[in-house]
């Protein structure tokens, strides 16, 4: 059955996952982890993901904040964690220490305890020294980290939990684009030195996120091969072959801490992955290509020219989420190994023996009403279509339609329809959303067309949990009628 056939078919189930005994479909590398996003319209109920995880195998997750429900649902499940501190938080972090040790007790201490939560780091900052910030952050990441790791001591867990930042990998750069010419950005390197000697001295890890797509996506000559790890084009420096950007890049790193007196501090690749959709190089084809190079190259734990031996890497991501921000690209809101529903995308073996599988997809999801909002041909006024397609994209996801996307290839009706749908499916498939001043119609019938996919609304925790009490309800008036 393909997968379109799967989602019309199975939304009108409910399947049992309780009881259900987790046996993983295999070994995940040691030191490898994944990335769990939640930006999404309606994500998927918060302990349907934790048992995908054990599915699965995980044994390391981060996080971008500290949402109490979210990190609850890690609680006994013995998967090591690592919180995080959105930007937005860090001004009151960095003032009164007294705030950071009420964060630490209320989003740490708090899990410690037998069958809780094996929190590991807290990331104080998400790429906090982007330069599209506007050093906007600049002054006061430094002393949010310090308090956060002062307040992690007080409280006696500062051994075992240590803080950190997440930083993008262009927090350094290279001129020559040869790893020994590597060092901090000149505006943020006296900052950086601080922070990277403050980690050092706390035995605490330096977080980078490294993107080869990245690399390939904003630079139109950077060599394709080079985002891979199949060989192919490489560069020499100081006796040193590189055949690939993320060692080259990792290895920048390495020499940047070398020349600023720090040059054992741990390493952690925070963030690195492939997008499935939203640009031309975004593909399931492309993403399985990089995944099976890097998880090959992980197992065979001999690390980089300059850092041999096993890394300690957190894939992006986990599941695609519709609601970031496509500043960067259209592509962002698809690096999920998972689609929205918690399907797998393609076979890939986390061990890194090459033995390809769809990993196990999410059990119990719920999706809505098997039912579309199209555009409704009998009425369609050309004047107005241009104004609801824009309406419908400004605040659904139409990223799909983008070239060399997964829905390129649809004439204007397919195009309009598709974000019909979109925003449709996002607002809960209310019927008012599907007016579009009489252009749109509700359809029975699967819209899909050939490979594009018009997605089904999954039933969020939201839904589920008033779901759950309606039929609390009718049971106990049952119940009740019936004794």
């Amino acid at each position: 059955m393909t997968r379109t056939g799967l989602l019309a078919w199975s939304c009108c189930l409910i399947l049992a996952s309780a009881n259900v005994v987790h046996v993983p479909s295999s070994t995940v590398i040691p030191g490898v982890g994944v990335n769990w996003g939640t930006m999404a319209s309606n994500p998927l109920p918060r302990n349907t993901v934790t048992n995908m995880l054990k599915d699965n195998g995980v044994n390391k997750v981060k996080l971008f904040d500290s949402d109490s429900p979210t990190v609850k649902s890690l609680a006994g499940t013995g998967i090591e964690v690592m919180v995080g501190i959105p930007n937005n938080q860090l001004y009151i972090l960095a003032g009164d220490i007294e705030d950071a040790e009420d964060w630490v007790k209320e989003n740490i201490t708090t899990y410690l305890h037998d069958g809780g939560v094996d929190i590991r780091y807290v990331a104080v900052g998400n790429e906090p020294f982007l330069s599209s910030y506007n050093n906007t952050f600049d002054n006061i990441t430094f002393p949010a980290l310090q308090n956060v790791q002062k307040a992690l001591d007080k409280a006696g867990v500062g051994d075992k939990i240590k803080a950190t930042v997440a930083l993008n990998a262009d927090v350094y750069e290279s001129q020559s684009d040869k790893p020994s010419d590597g060092d901090f950005r000149k505006d943020i390197k006296d900052l950086m030195i601080k922070i990277v000697k403050f980690l050092h001295q706390n035995k605490s890890p330096f977080v980078v996120n490294i993107y080869p797509f990245l690399s390939l996506y904003q630079n139109a000559g950077f060599p394709f091969d080079f985002a891979f790890f199949d060989g192919g084009r490489t560069i020499s420096d100081k006796n040193v072959s590189y055949s690939n950007v993320f060692d080259a890049n990792y290895d920048t790193l390495v020499w940047t801490l070398k020349k600023n007196g720090v040059d054992d501090l741990k390493i952690i690749v925070g963030e690195v992955g492939w997008p499935t959709d939203g640009n031309i190089n975004a593909n399931n084809k492309l993403a399985k290509k990089f995944y099976d190079g890097l998880l090959k190259k992980l197992a065979a734990k001999k690390g980089t020219p300059l850092r041999p031996g096993q890394l300690d890497v957190y894939l992006f991501g986990l599941v695609d989420e519709n609601q970031k921000s496509i500043a960067p690209g259209h592509f962002e809101r698809h690096w999920g190994l998972f689609y929205y529903d918690g399907q797998p995308k393609f076979p890939i073996d986390l061990s890194g023996k090459g033995n390809d599988k769809m990993l196990v997809a999410a059990k119990g999801v719920q999706y809505m009403s098997p039912q579309w909002c199209v555009l409704n041909e009998e009425n369609k006024n050309l004047t107005m279509i241009a104004d609801d397609l824009s309406y419908a994209c400004s605040l659904a996801d139409c990223t799909g339609l983008d070239y060399g996307s997964s829905c390129n290839k649809m004439d204007l009706d397919g195009n309009v329809s598709y974000a019909f749908n979109m925003y449709f499916q996002m607002n809960g498939q209310e019927e008012d959303a599907c007016d579009f001043n009489g252009l749109g119609m509700i359809v029975k019938t699967n819209a899909s067309r050939g490979s594009c996919l018009f997605p089904l609304q999954i039933v969020g925790a939201g839904e589920r949990l008033k779901l759950a009490y309606g039929v609390s309800i009718i049971a106990g008036l049952m119940l009740a009628f019936f004794t």
